[in-house]
Formats: C-alpha cells, structure tokens, sequence
C-alpha cells in the first residue's frame, strides 16, 4: 500500500502537514514508512522539546535531526494522533522510543537530501535510507557482503554501489531495530544480494526495492516478541491502546493526502 502526499504552496509549510514528494508506506502488516525531501521536512515548524534538543547539535546536524522528528511526528498523527506530541526518549544505546508509549517501536534515518521514519505499534521497529555512492571499494565490498562480495566484480560500478547501499540499509535497519546500533556490527549481518526480504535474529526485514527510488529498508520484531512491547504501551490517560490498533480497517492514504 503505497500514496505520495499532495503538494502545498510555499509559505504553508506548518507542523503536522504534509509536503510534496513523501511517499507513504506499508511494507507489513502493523510496520508504516514515510520518506521525503529533507529540507521539506527541515522547514516545518518544530516540536517545542525536538526545537530544545536540536540547540546543542551543529547547524547541519540540527537540520537533519529537526526533519527527521518532523516526518516522524508527521506518521504519528496519522496513525496515533495522541501520540504525535510525546516526547522522544533515548534507551542507554541510543535507541529512540516515546515515552508515552515505549511499546510502539519508532526509527529515524537521513542520509544527503532525505529523510525517513518509521512507527510499528507492538513492535521494535528500524528504518534506513542511504543514497547510492559514486563509487565502493573493494574492500568496503568485502568487509560488508564477505563473500558475496565476489558475486558483484563483473558489475559495473555504478551497480555495485547500489547494491552496496541496498544492503547497507538492510544492516543498519537490523541493528537500529534491535538497539545496538553500531555496536551490534551491521556489517555481519548476511545479506543475500538481491534480496528484498529476510529475517536476522529475532527480526524480519523488508527492503522497498522497486518501490523506492533510494535504497530504503525497514526491520522489525514479531508482534508480542518484545517484552517491552507486552507491557503497557499508553501512560496517559484516556489515549488509544496500539494493542487495539486494526491495521486492516486503517485507510494510509486519507490522513497522508
């Protein structure tokens, strides 16, 4: 299930509104994406608590770290409105989670002039997006596809890059969702080459091959497979319970357009 959102004129750039160019998506059951221009998203109006945290980071960083709340408070509205304002808390690795609902499973990703995001209520959830490089090494090849990596020597470098980068996001997605990020070394994870699905560990993941025009993957955990998403996952009162969340009877396209 896929929609792009409709454009707005400039100038109407404002918190919670959609802007040209960010497809939304639903690569499984109860795992939605969204991905778009990152300086459409740079320029929304921010979060008062993201506005606060982004004072501390370098100006590019900031601009990054502010697009990419924005899209992801973006696909909370339109899936969990109640939660679209909670604040964004980090576990001791550095996985994000919202500390209204530390059971529905959020990621961020940017890379150059994009941004995506990710929510999976229930669920551990990461999302990556890398554009494709000029050109890879060999050993970077190597180091990220072991021995795999022979299959690619005839391609021509432009191809080997991409499916660098279409395996890259794979194995960042994996560890993102898992909340080890680089610690949990990525570049062991097997990827087969080609690949637009899998499973790591605990996890599935997913790569919108064909679907997206930048190498984009998603990772998540089985319904329920996470203690933390067995908990409570709503603290506030009177806010919708995921665990009720019917993905089926849920139309993306109406609050995305």
């Amino acid at each position: 299930m896929s929609t792009t959102v409709s454009p707005r004129p400039a100038g109407q750039v404002r918190a919670g509104l959609p802007v040209a160019g960010t497809p939304c998506r639903r690569p499984a059951d109860g795992v939605w994406t969204a991905d778009g221009p990152l300086d459409h998203w740079a320029a929304v109006a921010p979060d008062r608590a993201d506005l606060d945290a982004a004072r501390a980071l370098a100006p590019r960083r900031a601009e990054e770290f502010l697009a990419g709340r924005a899209l992801l408070r973006r696909l909370l509205t339109a899936l969990l409105p109640e939660l679209a304002t909670s604040p964004v808390v980090r576990e001791p690795r550095g996985r994000p989670v919202l500390a209204a609902a530390p059971g529905v499973g959020i990621s961020v990703s940017h890379d150059g002039d994009r941004v995506a995001a990710a929510v999976a209520p229930g669920r551990r959830v990461g999302v990556d997006l890398q554009q494709v490089p000029d050109e890879v090494s060999s050993r970077l090849l190597r180091r990220c596809l072991r021995e795999r990596a022979a299959a690619l020597a005839p391609w021509p470098a432009g191809r080997r890059a991409a499916e660098l980068a279409w395996v890259w996001t794979v194995q960042e997605a994996c560890v993102k969702a898992e909340g080890t990020g680089l610690a949990g070394l990525p570049w062991r994870i097997d990827v087969p080459v080609g690949a637009e699905r899998g499973r790591w560990r605990g996890l599935r993941w997913i790569s919108l091959r064909g679907r997206s025009a930048v190498p984009l993957s998603c990772a998540y955990s089985d319904p329920g497979a996470d203690p933390t998403a067995r908990d409570l996952m709503i603290r506030e009162p009177g806010a919708r319970d995921p665990r009720t969340f019917d993905p089926r009877t849920f139309d993306l396209e109406t609050p995305c357009t």
